[in-house]
């Protein structure tokens, strides 16, 4: 008798490490928001580097008819999975979604915590890398399509895979936070990239920003990856932005326009949000933005939470 029951018990908990998970919003996570939201990504960071954020990578997650799109998390420059996803992952996760991150554009050979540093691969590698991934989450889930959600480079990087590399078929809804299309002349750095390359000292530039950062050039206004880019909007895809007004790194701000698309500056609808370009991953009125795009059957009004200036 004991050892039949052992065999049943047994065969109960492999039936139920074999079979696929639903996803659903029966387990809750913690959602951290603002300031919160900031210390939980360097917390996450320190105690567990390389670490998926809460709600992601569950590989046998399977989507439910009401959110048949399982969602790609595709982080910013300098940033990887682990910190910039602790608010909006087991966000999404909560809401039923299956929820996909990874760590891309770090160099081959790359020691910790050096290789902590992501997004530092020229663009077109690092879309590559993510149709990689994306081929893997359409095969474990079995879904016909993905949703990307990009923040600042995870904005503007996966557009390259959308329009050159097959992902237009792959991709239904594609919502970009902080985007910059047009690029970005922070500290009028495009202006000074123009005047190098007048003076013939463009090589030397690029040879210096290629050392270390090798996308970082492309993110200018009028850099020769945003001219191969050309208009971003590619047919069939579902393009939202989501803009802030305190946009520190993308300027002006207004480069994240995208004709076409469903474009929302924080501001207009919450003018006590002050958050500048990181705060927006962590930003609930920004979350709620990105719910309602992924979803815009079920919306729900963003009730303007305040958001202080950001550090």
């Amino acid at each position: 008798m004991r050892s039949r029951l052992v065999g049943i018990v047994a065969g109960v908990l492999a039936l139920g490490l074999l079979t696929p998970s639903v996803a659903a919003a029966d387990q809750q996570f913690s959602v951290p928001y603002g300031y919160a939201g900031l210390t939980a990504a360097a917390a996450a960071e320190l105690a567990h580097p390389y670490s998926a954020p809460p709600g992601a990578n569950n590989w046998s997650c399977r989507p439910t008819a009401a959110h048949p799109d399982p969602v790609v998390l595709v982080h910013g420059a300098s940033a990887n999975m682990t910190e910039n996803w602790q608010t909006i992952s087991p966000l999404l996760a909560n809401n039923g979604y299956c929820v996909f991150a990874l760590t891309y554009g770090v160099p081959a050979g790359t020691p910790f915590p050096i290789d902590q540093i992501g997004g530092r691969n020229p663009m077109e590698q690092s879309a590559a890398e993510l149709g990689a991934f994306i081929d893997r989450v359409l095969r474990a889930t079995r879904a016909a399509k993905v949703a990307v959600v990009g923040h600042s480079e995870g904005s503007l990087m996966p557009d390259y895979y959308v329009k050159f590399l097959g992902g237009a078929a792959k991709v239904r809804d594609y919502v970009a936070m902080t985007p910059l299309w047009n690029g970005s002349n922070v500290a009028h750095l495009a202006d000074f990239y123009v005047l190098a390359r007048m003076f013939g000292l463009g090589p030397v530039v690029d040879l210096i920003v290629d050392a270390a950062f090798p996308a970082a050039r492309q993110f200018l206004t009028g850099s020769d990856f945003l001219k191969k880019l050309g208009d971003p909007n590619v047919p069939g895809v579902r393009y939202t932005t989501v803009m802030t007004t305190h946009d520190e790194a993308v300027v002006p701000y207004t480069s994240g326009f995208m004709a076409g698309a469903t474009n929302v500056v924080l501001q207009d609808l919450c003018p006590q949000d002050f958050a500048g370009h990181g705060m927006v991953a962590f930003d609930p009125n920004a979350t709620q933005v990105v719910l309602n795009a992924l979803d815009s059957a079920h919306a729900s009004p963003v009730q303007c939470s305040p958001v202080p200036v950001s550090p």
